[in-house]
């Protein structure tokens, strides 16, 4: 197998190329390539760096580390083996049930930039604007990329705004594709949860072909096929009405009998369900002096999630005093998204005589989501059958459409890249330059996922006033579509000199103009001080910033959102009619909401890195970011929040009960420390024994919050309630510690892994503060010498929930058959596990199996 140039790899989550330069088990069961010949990692762009000369901290994750996380998701695997990862678990919360946000550092999920083989990122078409972890924010897909197609992970954990420009300000995550030019791997898996649902099948074939005598072509096909899970608890409501305290001892009785037979059971609580199909090539050609290189990823996902259930007593139907209604139990509307994901990139790089070195590439992705609301209806299209057409119920069943296209999402990026690179003795200089064009689309859907059929000109048609739109995940209209582009120019100059033997120095300054906003200049300078051979000291100064995202900037909308009723916080939650406006919006520019611009952070990192032995590396790193202006969605605002009451009029123009926008609005400080120590190849019972300690320790504080322009005279703690400043400061891990370790002997592989999630609190009506949990994986597995191979483990195997939820629950309550009889149902609400933010979910154990073919 051939050895050709790539960006830097090693086999153990480490910081120290001691242990990157160690050879790989060959009974590890995951495919490994080659050592390479040269080690150069994400935030150098001078080649034979490694990472424990580098200023700032750099971890690479092998295919072994993902692959023996026993996960079928890239997120979930990064989760397992990073502790500054987060990649956090919501339920009924619309687009992100299926399309889960990841953070690093406690920061948003917009705050890191992701790469492909060094190549910038789209983010996905989806903005997260209900309540959970990243609330306003806009991530990237981190399971579009099949694990089989992943050669290593490198995360910068520093910012890093002035090398590659906007998001890196919590750091950089950089997938690596597989180039192997021969050889592959099969493999085959099938797990399930041990409360029995969540089936879960993975079906990997990734192969390395040559291409001729100087080229590669490494192909990836992955099939995902995961079933949903249910950990909801049981409705305690009165779902028919009529029920009522008939012995004065403060639980009702059923006013209706068919309350007695209701499947109390109605609500679907936990991971959507998931098919995906995805396909990588990466392939690289010697032509002349250099290399013609590129890649392309796709990937298509079909997920399908739950909203609030529809009690017969709701909507349309509960006017009813007779007949039998068009849905007489109610009805639990599903939300099918179907996300598909392509990039691709073709570049050219090219070693000069003199030294010089030329790298330009060009990279285009796009990422779409269409959303459908199936098994609901529009309640006021059955008033539109009922009362305007006169049609019966039974007629209305026949007639009226179950499901709708709701709207589709569009987010497109065109990247040209020009990069040079010149080293002169013990300079390394690079500069470059960047074009990019951004566009993004929302596409109105059907006009029966939106349209109110039971008004005409602000006036009520029909006597039940029944809301428009289907239930449960409403459409987007044509006056709410969007079609927007924008442009972005770039700069930058960076360069690392070794000032003595023992100091390196780097520096870079990066300039990027963008056409909708403005330009935003950067700097950085770091520096790597070996004390002794084995003990060096690191640290970094950088400032950062991030633009608007477009989904930011752009996206906008009314739909039904569940919140907590103002009159009775610890009560049932109400649906309310929630607009986003866009800022641009004859609405935002009547009240005076400001355009959006740029976040802007400092970030402050030092460090130690120390080898005391071969095979033993340490390293510990302190963190300080300050971001400035963050961008935020507001709180849901009412017509009497404004002052100029220019709000309320338009919110009954547009048919709105509030509204929320995006908005600079808060300054916040990050502190934290990362700790990495690593012990490889240890020799234990005859065969090798590798240890992983790591920990991540973070605190994020809103240090003000503010309004400007039209809403300067609005308290700012109405604009931003305490849930919004909660989100950000504590819905994720205070500290996050992983401990794991992998013996090789023979074909024989264990690995023992276990993870604590520390405290994190969550507002929602009420405060509560979710205790540490420790969860364990393992993963046994045995290789035979013919290249077949067999992996058992489980995930989870103590089967560890997070604590039992006390607030924000929904749908509970206390019925007895007869009065003073007994008990039909008592149930606290449906909510038994925090549906807002679930670090590591709420599944319990999963366990699982598979089977592996080396070619």
């Amino acid at each position: 197998m051939k050895r050709r140039y790539s960006p830097p790899c090693a086999p153990l989550y480490v910081a120290a190329a001691a242990a990157a330069l160690l050879p790989q088990s060959p009974s590890s069961l995951a495919q490994t390539d080659p050592v390479l010949e040269e080690v150069v990692v994400t935030g150098t762009r001078a080649p034979g760096r490694s990472a424990e000369v580098l200023p700032v901290p750099v971890d690479v994750l092998s295919a072994d580390d993902l692959a023996n996380t026993g996960q079928t998701e890239v997120g979930r695997m990064l989760q397992a083996i990073a502790p500054s990862f987060n990649f956090s678990t919501s339920a009924i919360s619309d687009g992100t049930d299926a399309l889960r946000p990841a953070t690093l550092r406690g920061l948003g999920p917009d705050q890191t930039l992701v790469l492909i083989n060094g190549k910038r990122r789209h983010q996905a078409s989806l903005i997260h604007v209900n309540t959970s972890v990243g609330r306003g924010t806009a991530g990237v897909d981190m399971n579009a990329i099949p694990a089989a197609a992943i050669k290593r992970i490198e995360v910068l954990r520093d910012g890093a705004a002035a090398q590659y420009g906007s998001d890196a300000i919590a750091g950089v995550i950089n997938i690596v594709l597989r180039d192997a030019d021969e050889g592959g791997r099969a493999y085959a898996s099938y797990g399930e949860y041990q409360e029995g649902d969540g089936e879960t099948g993975n079906v990997d074939l990734n192969g390395g072909l040559p291409l001729g005598d100087s080229g590669y072509l490494n192909l990836t096909l992955n099939y995902r096929d995961r079933d949903w899970t249910d950990r909801a608890g049981v409705q305690g409501n009165c779902v028919y009405g009529g029920c009522a305290d008939t012995d004065g001892n403060g639980i009702d009785e059923p006013g209706d009998p068919r309350e007695l037979d209701f499947n109390r059971n109605s609500f679907r609580i936990g991971d959507a369900e998931s098919e995906q199909y995805a396909f990588v090539a990466n392939a690289g050609y010697s032509l002349g002096q250099g290399e013609l290189y590129g890649f392309v990823t796709y990937s298509e996902r079909d997920n399908e999630s739950a909203a609030f259930y529809r009690d017969p007593v709701s909507g349309a139907d509960a006017f009813l005093a007779d007949g039998d209604n068009v849905v007489p139990d109610g009805f639990l509307p599903l939300i099918s998204s179907q996300i598909e994901d392509y990039s691709l990139d073709l570049g050219y790089r090219i070693n000069f005589d003199s030294g010089l070195g030329l790298d330009i590439s060009y990279t285009t992705g796009e990422n779409t989501i269409e959303y459908e609301t199936r098994n609901s209806i529009n309640y006021s299209f059955v008033n539109e059958l009922r009362f305007g057409q006169g049609l019966s119920d039974a007629e209305i069943r026949d007639t009226i459409a179950r499901s709708a296209d709701a709207y589709d999402l569009e987010l497109g990026m065109d990247t040209l890249n020009v990069g040079l690179f010149q080293e002169l003795g013990d300079l390394a200089l690079a500069f470059g330059a960047e074009y990019r064009s951004e566009d993004y689309k929302i596409k109105a859907g059907e006009p029966y996922s939106y349209a109110d059929f039971d008004t005409s000109d602000g006036m009520s048609l029909y006597p039940q006033d029944a809301g428009g739109g289907i239930q449960g995940f409403p459409g987007i209209s044509p006056v709410s579509a969007v079609d927007e582009e924008r442009d972005v120019y770039s700069f930058y100059l960076d360069g690392e000199y070794q000032l003595t033997t023992n100091l390196l120095v780097s520096a870079a300054v990066r300039y990027d103009d963008y056409d909708d906003f403005g330009d935003s200049t950067n700097f950085k300078l770091a520096g790597n001080l070996a004390l002794t051979d084995d003990f060096r000291l690191r640290g970094a100064i950088n400032t950062g910033f991030r633009a608007p995202s477009m989904q930011q900037q752009f996206f906008n909308n009314i739909s039904t959102q569940f919140v907590s009723n103002p009159d009775d916080p610890d009560g049932p939650q109400i649906p309310v009619q929630i607009g986003t406006f866009r800022n641009d919006s004859a609405l935002a520019k009547a009240i005076g909401i400001p355009q959006l611009k740029e976040e802007e952070s400092n970030n402050y990192s030092a460090g130690i890195v120390w080898n005391p032995g071969d095979s033993l590396s340490i390293t510990l790193d302190y963190y300080f970011i300050e971001i400035e202006d963050r961008i935020v969605i507001s709180n849901q605002l009412v017509g009497d929040d404004d002052p100029t009451g220019n709000l309320g009029d338009a919110l009954d123009a547009v048919g709105a009960g509030a509204a929320q926008f995006f908005l600079n609005g808060a300054d916040t400080e990050t502190e934290g420390v990362d700790l990495v120590m690593t012990w490889v190849g240890l020799g234990v019972m005859g065969g090798d024994l590798d240890l992983t300690l790591a920990g991540n320790v973070t605190q994020t504080d809103v240090t003000d919050i503010f309004t400007t322009g039209g809403l300067a005279g609005v308290d700012p703690e109405v604009v931003f309630s305490s849930q919004q400043i909660s989100i950000i400061e504590e819905w994720q891990p205070e500290d996050r510690v992983n401990l794991s370790g992998t013996y090789t002997r023979g074909g024989f592989l264990a690995n023992l892994s276990v993870n604590r999630f520390g405290e994190y609190t969550v507002e929602d009506g009420g405060r509560q503060t979710y205790g540490a949990v420790y969860v364990t994986d393992l993963k046994l597995g045995y290789t035979l010498g013919n290249g077949i191979g067999f992996t058992v483990g489980g995930n989870n195997i103590f089967d560890e929930y997070p604590d039992r939820n006390k607030i924000g629950n929904s749908r509970g309550g206390t019925l007895e058959r007869t009065p003073g009889g007994e008990r039909l149902v008592s149930s606290p609400g449906v909510f038994d596990y925090s549906r807002r933010s679930a670090p590591f979910g709420f599944n319990g154990a999963y366990w699982y199996a598979g089977l592996s073919y080396d070619f």
